[in-house]
């Protein structure tokens, strides 16, 4: 016996304990009231109490630091420090303090502060429309898609919100890939000391155990992933032989194990400011080359001109199958990237994979307005000149206080210098002292101090952080 969808909702009504005596009435679809039902005689009723929402501006503000104790999750051991504006390279607190911004939102804010291009494109497009669905042609999408597409290998892009959904776009995108190849148990490589993300197939990704703890299901992170030492062509080598020699278990289960995809950063940032090394990224290509799988790179904080090339992957001389970004790639507004060429391109289809947010106007107008600047402003050249010019004074630190550092090292404008083990001091702690001095750097790791400042920063900007930073090793 088929029971109507109005009868089955009145039965179930009719199971509820409410008062029967209500007014009835209608409550539109609108409605932000919480609402109460019961039935009388098959009746339909329904009680509302009215409650009305408490708007920001009744919320006190006057005590920013108890508000994050109280509200907010501790995801971050934050500073003390509430910044209200900036403008270019330079960041003000609330307290009308100055600081010279070498964080730039970690190696986020490109532009600098307030930079009137970006500025203007974001007004522009938010008085506009902000955002329509995936399902609709965006322009201003296409039109960034083709500009990454005419200054990278990729031949086409898909659109996210962050590095960690470009980079779990990458591993499903490998997973698929794979699976095309008759793999049924595909595994990724990367290496130890890298870092991709903080979703959990990303954070599987990631080499290094302390950012695994508490995440495991049974002892283990998502399955697939394997860890080799960065740079080390020989461990490479060996590590991608014993994955593609499937087990003979498997195989009497109709399974085959095989290597997916080699995910590598250029550029090492929280492992501690490690370039990749040419050899180490030729073998890795041709290894990929010979099964099939597909070479993918993290250019999720080296990429879009931080290395003093467009990408990381430039300096090293070989061309990825698939690359992120994100970070610098909106200025400092939410986008990221994941690109691929070849038959890598058109893993997916309609279905397999989407973004609610991703490619939306206003992040692709903040995208294209970066993109502009970078090509008007010739910003490349600025990286590598301002990049020597930083290498060169850390040097000269170093030899003038080699208890406290050691070597320098990265690309363009992402710098790192090493703090010797029996220095007295950690990264943090010189982090620290150079912010009581006006100078914001941010650590990688515990042994390294980061400088990465936005790709507008001038000669004279360079040579006032260094003197900052020699005052903060001064007290050690």
């Amino acid at each position: 016996m088929k029971i109507s969808s109005s009868i089955l909702l009145t039965l179930l009504l009719g199971s509820c304990h409410y008062s029967q005596n209500v007014a009835a009435f209608n409550v539109p679809l609108h409605s932000s009231r919480r609402t109460t039902a019961t039935t009388s005689s098959s009746v339909l009723y329904a009680t509302v109490e009215k409650t009305a929402l408490k708007p920001p501006s009744d919320i006190p503000d006057d005590d920013i630091p108890g508000m994050f104790e109280k509200y907010v999750q501790k995801t971050y051991g934050r500073y003390p420090l509430t910044i209200v504006s900036g403008k270019g390279c330079t960041l003000t607190d609330s307290n009308g303090k100055e600081y010279l911004d070498f964080v730039a939102g970690i190696a986020t804010c490109i532009l600098g502060h307030s930079n009137p291009a970006l500025s203007n494109a974001v007004t522009s497009q938010i008085n506009t429309v902000h955002h329509v669905s995936n399902l609709y042609l965006i322009p201003s999408q296409a039109k960034l898609a083709a500009w990454l597409a005419e200054n990278s290998c990729a031949d086409k892009v898909f659109f996210c919100n962050s590095g960690a959904e470009a980079n779990e776009g990458a591993i499903k995108l490998a997973r698929r890939h794979a699976s095309k190849r008759g793999i049924t148990d595909p595994v990724i490589v990367s290496a130890k000391q890298s870092f991709h993300g903080r979703t959990l197939a990303a954070l599987s990704a990631t080499g290094q155990p302390k950012y695994h703890d508490g995440f495991t299901y049974g002892g283990e992170m998502v399955k697939g992933f394997e860890y080799v030492e960065y740079n080390n062509v020989e461990d490479l080598k060996q590590l991608v032989k014993k994955i593609n020699d499937s087990p003979e278990d498997l195989e009497k289960q109709g399974r085959k194990r095989g290597l997916a995809a080699i995910l590598l950063e250029p550029l090492q940032g929280e492992g501690g400011i490690i370039p990749g090394q040419k050899d180490f990224f030729a073998a890795a290509r041709q290894l990929c080359d010979d099964c099939g799988a597909l070479l993918m790179c993290d250019e999720v904080q080296v990429g879009m001109g931080r290395s003093g090339r467009l990408w990381g992957y430039e300096n090293l001389d070989i061309e990825p199958d698939v690359f992120t970004s994100a970070k610098a790639l909106g200025g400092g507004l939410p986008i990221g990237a994941l690109m691929a060429r070849g038959e890598a391109a058109d893993v997916f289809v309609p279905g397999t994979h989407a973004s609610t947010y991703g490619g939306n106007p206003l992040a692709c107008s903040a995208g294209l307005a970066v993109a502009q600047y970078m090509s008007d402003h010739d910003i490349l050249t600025n990286v590598r000149e301002r990049g020597d010019q930083l290498s060169e004074g850390l040097k000269k630190m170093a030899g003038k206080y080699p208890k406290v550092l050691a070597d320098v090292r990265g690309w363009g404008l992402l710098k790192g210098i090493k703090i010797n083990d029996d220095a007295g001091v950690t990264a943090g702690q010189l982090v620290g002292d150079a912010m009581a001095e006006g100078l914001l750097l941010v650590a990688a790791g515990p042994s390294v101090v980061r400088f990465v400042p936005p790709l507008i920063v001038t000669k004279e900007e360079v040579d006032r952080a260094l003197a900052i930073f020699e005052r903060a090793i001064q007290k050690h």
